[in-house]
């Protein structure tokens, strides 16, 4: 058990807050460690409507340790290539879950949110942020080449040519410019953003969670596949999700002119 990860739930809202303020909650071995074994639970979680990735203090996550990297560069130790590979293909799990587990994601950032620590935003489907937030692709500043789905990540939203511009030149980004690319979704003051992000987190949880995770099942094959291999998963989908307790409310309530009320079923 770590502490560099807090894990908290409430009202179907399951939320990991990055503990590190001190480091600008750089990412380490016991974070990804605890975001391998809280991920695929909460996924899979019946009580989980929605997951909340987050910093405490006043950073989102400046991203990897550069001061363990200097560390291990200044040692020279001899790299086991293989292994090496290996275990950061397993930690950069943690964004294909966050990305595609059948239940919306949200980031709240409270102000930087740079390289790895940006890759982890931008795999959250939804994102809130304070004005005072930063967003920076910053691995060319340390000469990396990105992780933790950063490529894929900003060719989705900004497309293919914006994203090569941010991955070459590591702009550092505002909350409005982040907001105008689409990288977020919202931006408020940093006054407003607890209650903000606490609403929207809400707003999430209380909508018919089996319909959003086929949606994002459909969307992950819509940005990987052809036409047809959509509307073959929107037809199976479509068909499962009239079977739910959700529809057969949501339909009753259409009826009755009211408002539905979603149970997640």
């Amino acid at each position: 058990m770590t502490t560099e990860i807090i894990e908290t739930q409430e009202n179907g809202v399951a939320t990991l807050t990055l503990n590190r303020p001190e480091a600008r909650n750089a990412l380490t071995p016991e974070i990804f460690a605890a975001l391998a074994s809280a991920l695929p639970r909460l996924a899979i979680d019946p009580q989980v409507r929605c997951v909340v990735l987050t910093g405490a203090g006043q950073a989102f996550c400046s991203g990897g340790d550069v001061k363990r990297f200097a560390k291990a560069a200044a040692e020279g130790a001899p790299v086991d290539f293989e292994y090496r590979t290996n275990d950061l293909r397993m930690r950069m799990e943690a964004s294909r879950l966050l990305h595609e587990m059948a239940k919306p994601t949200l980031a709240i950032i409270p102000g930087p949110a740079a390289g790895a620590g940006l890759s982890l935003a931008l795999a959250c489907d939804l994102r809130i942020a304070s004005s005072n937030a930063k967003l920076a692709p910053a691995f060319a500043n340390i000469a990396l080449s990105g992780d933790f789905g950063i490529s894929y990540f900003l060719t989705q939203i900004v497309g293919a040519g914006r994203a090569r511009e941010m991955l070459f030149t590591a702009p550092v980004l505002s909350a409005d410019e982040s907001l105008n690319l689409g990288l977020v979704n919202r931006v408020v003051s940093e006054a407003d953003l607890p209650a903000a992000g606490k609403a929207f987190a809400a707003e999430l949880a209380a909508l018919p969670t089996v319909a959003v995770g086929y949606m994002k099942k459909n969307l992950v094959v819509a940005q990987r596949g052809s036409l047809s291999e959509t509307l073959d998963s929107e037809a199976i989908h479509m068909v499962r999700t009239f079977g739910t307790d959700d529809h057969k409310a949501a339909a009753a309530a259409f009826v009755e002119k009211r408002k539905p009320v979603f149970s997640g079923h």
